[in-house]
């Protein structure tokens, strides 16, 4: 097997059962595969996420949030959920009980398995002592530098574009965000709930993490009113920072507008 071959094989590795993905060379599962695996509503899997008793350092590292389009009768739409790790989906599901929990432990814990292997075995070292194996790592990495020359042209007019966000002055409501980003509101605000960025207390706006505002992400801004009855009232809304509404669009992944 040559070395272009075995580059390409490494490039589009196939996956030893549908139930683990490979993402950015880790093997992952999502949430909504976890959810159809163990019969369950996959805004309760959301919510046992958001709920573990886990530190923050552990859940970034082993939840990555993510969007996924699912099919509807209208069409598809894009959902809130979960990439998680090894570790992430063996912490969730440590509390899942039911006939049939034990048996997809077990098939996930053997998927995973099965992707680490596999991952072991495409990163074995070809022969170089072959001078066809050094022509075809030659022309492997010239048709790379071609496409990177490409990227790089398009990732600095890119950054210069966000950099202008990224110090701009002003932050804006959720709902301006949500235009930015070229979504509904509603689905804005439960992208973010479930991303642990917001929450909302019963008869309240929305609040904004502490841990999401000492990032710089949101800030809070005050208002004062009266009501007609005299009482001066203090409503708080929460807004997106410049640098908020930048990491929102790289975490979706869509353009700014």
């Amino acid at each position: 097997m040559n070395l272009q071959t075995q580059m390409s094989q490494a490039a589009q590795m196939p996956m030893p059962n549908v139930l683990v993905t490979l993402v950015d060379n880790e093997p992952m599962v999502s949430s909504l595969k976890i959810a159809e695996s163990f019969s369950k509503k996959h805004k309760d899997v959301l919510k046992a996420i958001r709920n573990l008793e886990c530190s923050e350092s552990f859940n970034q590292r082993n939840f990555a949030p993510v969007t996924e389009t699912v099919e509807r009768a209208t069409g598809g739409i894009s959902i809130p959920a979960f990439n998680m790790t090894r570790d992430g989906f063996t912490f969730l599901v440590m509390g899942f009980n039911g006939k049939s929990s034990g048996q997809w432990k077990e098939k996930y814990i053997s998927a995973f398995n099965a992707m680490e292997t596999q991952i072991k075995q495409s990163s074995l070292a070809p022969d170089f002592s072959d001078p066809r194996n050094l022509l075809a790592c030659f022309e492997h990495l010239n048709g790379k530098v071609q496409q990177l020359e490409g990227t790089v042209v398009n990732q600095n007019i890119r950054l210069h574009k966000l950099d202008r966000i990224e110090t701009a002055e002003g932050s804006i409501c959720l709902t301006d965000a949500a235009k930015a980003v070229k979504l509904r509101p509603k689905m804005l605000f439960s992208i973010l709930q479930t991303w642990r960025w917001i929450y909302r207390r019963v008869g309240s706006s929305w609040i904004g993490y502490q841990g999401k505002v000492q990032a710089g992400y949101l800030e809070h801004t005050e208002h004062t009113y009266t009501k007609s009855d005299g009482e001066t009232r203090v409503s708080v809304q929460v807004k997106v920072t410049p640098k908020g509404l930048l990491k929102i669009a790289e975490l979706l992944e869509k353009p700014l507008h």
